[in-house]
């Protein structure tokens, strides 16, 4: 990566990635054009519970790595950039192992149900024992890693900042095939965790591509333009498929920062439907409902099936959102100031308003059980759980 390339990233990363310091620091001082929206009174109708809170190191920093909590059979993992690992009990909040390595953590954690797998700046994979924290193995890869490694069959897939992606041997960390696909000049600062489905590895690049491919050697399969990176200057090119794609049925779902949010047949790549809907964070999928926020901080809850918007919350523009989650008859999504909102699946209105931090959050809040689990920019993991409604 060339020295520009690095420093506009970096800042293209701090204007427009969730929770960023530079976000708030950015409204500061005399009113900007696309300041953030006070935030509108309303009268709650649902009671959030806040079961427990654990401190997980000194959390992220100024958002440049990617850094988000995992869970996996009952159990919480979570990484700081200083290099501290740690597990707790979703349920309690009790810690169960923690370790810290000093190693300069950038993308993960990622978790089978033998490993906890974490990627460093300098382009190394550490896999450690799900159960105790021990160190198993290290992997030498070609650059930064901002994506969790993910496990499937035996074989460890993690892709690095310069486009490549890795095939390696759980047991050993050994390499077992790579693949190599260039990325534009100008990029946002993220990318997503591979996802990896019947055999095949799907991936989102930033030149408005995805790719899927095998599995057991990284052969490609098939490759398609979600949305072009065509424009005149190198900012109207941006295109990165840089939030979570998902899977329903046997459709792939897709949002790209270069206005365009897709349906794909997974078997084949080919467009089932697309909405003009800009997004770096990704969607959120329960049965026939998809949300998603966009750039501008609108949230939107659309049918899955074809596009169709059921509604559309525009009272958090320019809050930084994160990917919003679909939790129970709620849509919740967190904004850069640390608050939680709480929105009717319905019909899109407040429901209530849960404050956790002034920095913002590391990833988006997930759902495990009944329980909706938030961690800050500071490392604070929170547990929360929604009432009766008042």
């Amino acid at each position: 990566m060339t020295l520009r390339r690095m420093m506009l990233a970096m800042l293209m990363a701090g204007l427009l990635l969730p929770g960023c310091t530079t976000i708030k620091g950015w409204f500061k001082g005399e009113p900007k054009p696309g300041e953030p929206k006070e935030l509108v009174e309303f009268e709650p109708t649902l009671k959030t519970d806040k079961l427990w809170s654990v401190d997980v190191g000194d959390g992220i920093r100024h958002g440049a790595q990617q850094l988000h909590p995992a869970a996996r059979n009952g159990r919480i993992f979570m990484a700081d950039y200083k290099g501290e690992l740690i597990a707790v009990d979703a349920e309690s909040g009790k810690r169960l192992w923690q370790i810290k390595t000093k190693l300069p953590f950038s993308g993960g954690p990622g978790v089978t149900d033998t490993l906890v797998l974490v990627g460093t700046e300098d382009g190394e994979i550490h896999a450690f024992q799900a159960d105790t924290g021990t160190p198993v193995w290290i992997a030498r890869i070609s650059s930064e890693v901002l994506a969790a490694p993910v496990e499937s069959d035996g074989i460890v897939v993690v892709r690095s900042i310069d486009g490549r992606v890795f095939g390696l041997d759980a047991r050993n960390g050994r390499r077992v095939w790579v693949y190599d696909h260039s990325v534009p000049l100008l990029t946002l600062r993220g990318e997503d965790n591979p996802l990896i489905r019947a055999g095949l590895v799907y991936l989102g690049y930033d030149n408005g591509a995805v790719v899927a491919l095998k599995l057991t050697d990284g052969t490609l399969l098939w490759e398609q333009a979600v949305a072009n990176n065509e424009g005149r200057t190198e900012l109207d090119r941006l295109a990165d498929i840089d939030g979570r794609m998902m899977f329903i049925a046997s459709d792939l779902l897709v949002a790209s920062y270069k206005n365009r949010l897709a349906s794909l047949a997974a078997d084949s790549g080919r467009l089932l439907w697309f909405k003009e809907i800009s997004s770096y964070s990704g969607v959120d999928i329960d049965r026939t409902n998809l949300a998603v926020s966009d750039k501008e901080g609108n949230v939107w809850l659309l049918d899955r099936r074809n596009g169709t918007t059921q509604w559309k919350q525009d009272q958090l523009e320019n809050r930084g959102l994160t990917r919003p989650v679909i939790f129970g008859g709620y849509v919740v999504v967190g904004d850069f100031e640390g608050y939680l909102h709480w929105l009717s699946l319905a019909d899109g209105r407040f429901a209530a308003r849960t404050k956790l931090g002034g920095d913002g959050f590391a990833g988006a809040p997930f759902v495990v059980g009944n329980t909706l689990y938030a961690c800050t920019m500071k490392g604070e993991l929170v547990a929360l759980r929604a009432g009766s409604p008042l």
